[in-house]
C-alpha cells in the first residue's frame, strides 16, 4: 500500500509492480441541483476528480445509489444514471455495475478505479518549498447553490456554477502528465484553505495565498456580503482559521471565499516554479476553466496558511 489514510489523500494507491499501481476512490452525495441528469453528471465528475488529483488515469467506475423508488419512480433514477454514464464516457471510461439500496433521500456517486506509475503519484506529502500553486476551476459554487436554495437565484441564473461542477478535472490531469508537478489535490467540501491545510501538514511546508489572484465565479462576492453562503463554509472558516494567518486588510467575505465548501471543485496543483508557466499554458490548451497562479509553497510556518493581497 503506497498511499492510505495517513495524510487525507484523495484516493488510496496499491502497488501492483514496478510500473503500475492501482488507484481507488469513492464519493457520493445528495442532490446539489434539481435536474436529475445534471445531478448525475456532477456526482460522477466529482468522484472521477480524485483519480485525476492523484496523477492517475481513470479506468472504470461502479455506481453507488440510494433511492426512494416508490416515491420518485424509475424515470428520475434513469436520468441520474444517464448523467453519470455520459460523464464517465466523457472521461473515456465505462460504468460496469454498482450497488443500490432503497433509501428515503436520493444519493448517487461512484467508486472509481484508476492506474498510475508508482513514481508519479500526486500524494499530499509531495509539495516542496519554492513550488507555485495553480488552481484549475473558479471558486464560489457553494455560495451560488446556496443562493438557489434560498430563492435568491434560479438554477438558470447560475449556469456558470453548474457548468463548473459538471466539468471534469481531466484538463488538470492531462496538464500534469504533460508538464510534471510535485503534487495536487482537488478542492471539495473543506474549501480551498481546508484542503491546502491537509497538503501543508502532509508535506511539512507552509502555504502563501494571494487573494487577488483567486478566480471567482460571477456574483459570488456580493452574495457573501449579503450573508448568503453555506453552513459548511462557515464551519470551515471557524475551524480552519486557527491555522490561517489572514492579513489585516483581508475582509471577512474574502476569508469566507477561501473556505467556501465546493462541490466538484478544481485541482490545486503544486508545481516547481520553473514549470509553472508551462503548466498554465498546458491547462489553457486543454481547456481548463481556470489556470490561475494563486500562491506559493514556502518553508516557513509549516502547516499554516498565509492569505494576503
Amino acid at each position: 500500500m503506497l498511499v492510505g489514510h495517513e495524510w487525507a489523500d484523495d484516493a488510496c494507491v496499491y502497488k501492483l509492480n514496478d510500473e503500475q499501481a492501482v488507484v481507488q476512490t469513492l464519493d457520493f452525495f445528495t442532490p446539489i441541483v434539481d435536474d436529475p441528469y445534471l445531478f448525475g453528471s456532477i456526482a460522477a465528475a466529482n468522484a472521477i476528480s480524485d483519480i485525476y488529483a492523484m496523477g492517475a488515469k481513470p479506468l472504470f467506475a461502479l455506481n453507488i445509489v440510494g433511492y426512494p423508488m416508490a416515491t420518485l419512480g424509475p424515470e428520475i433514477l434513469g436520468r441520474i444514471l444517464k448523467g453519470g454514464s455520459d460523464k464517465a464516457a466523457e472521461a473515456g471510461i465505462f460504468v460496469v455495475g454498482g450497488h443500490s439500496i432503497d433509501d428515503a433521500e436520493p444519493k448517487y456517486g461512484m467508486c472509481v478505479t484508476g492506474l498510475v506509475h508508482p513514481g508519479r503519484i500526486m500524494h499530499n506529502a509531495g509539495a516542496k518549498a519554492g513550488d507555485r500553486l495553480v488552481l484549475t476551476k473558479p471558486l464560489g459554487v457553494g455560495v451560488l447553490t446556496t443562493a438557489v436554495k434560498r430563492g435568491k437565484r434560479t438554477e438558470a441564473q447560475i449556469d456558470a456554477a453548474i457548468g463548473c461542477m459538471a466539468a471534469l478535472n481531466r484538463p488538470g490531469g492531462e496538464a500534469m502528465a504533460e508538464v510534471g508537478a510535485s503534487t495536487a489535490t482537488d478542492i471539495t467540501g473543506f474549501g480551498l484553505c481546508g484542503h491546502l491545510r491537509e497538503l501543508a501538514v502532509a508535506s511539512n511546508v507552509g502555504i502563501a495565498i494571494h487573494v487577488n489572484a483567486l478566480p471567482v465565479l460571477p456574483e459570488v462576492m456580493g452574495l457573501i456580503t449579503e450573508g448568503c453562503f453555506p453552513g459548511g463554509t462557515r464551519k470551515n472558516w471557524l475551524y480552519y482559521k486557527q491555522w490561517i494567518d489572514f492579513a489585516p486588510d483581508i475582509t471577512e467575505p474574502e476569508q469566507l471565499l477561501c473556505c467556501d465548501a465546493q462541490t466538484s471543485g478544481g485541482l490545486v496543483i503544486s508545481v516547481p516554479a520553473a514549470k509553472a508557466d508551462a503548466l498554465v499554458a498546458s491547462l489553457k490548451k486543454h481547456n481548463a476553466l481556470a489556470a490561475a497562479v494563486i500562491g506559493d509553497v514556502v518553508a516557513e510556518h509549516p502547516g499554516r496558511i498565509r492569505v494576503a493581497r
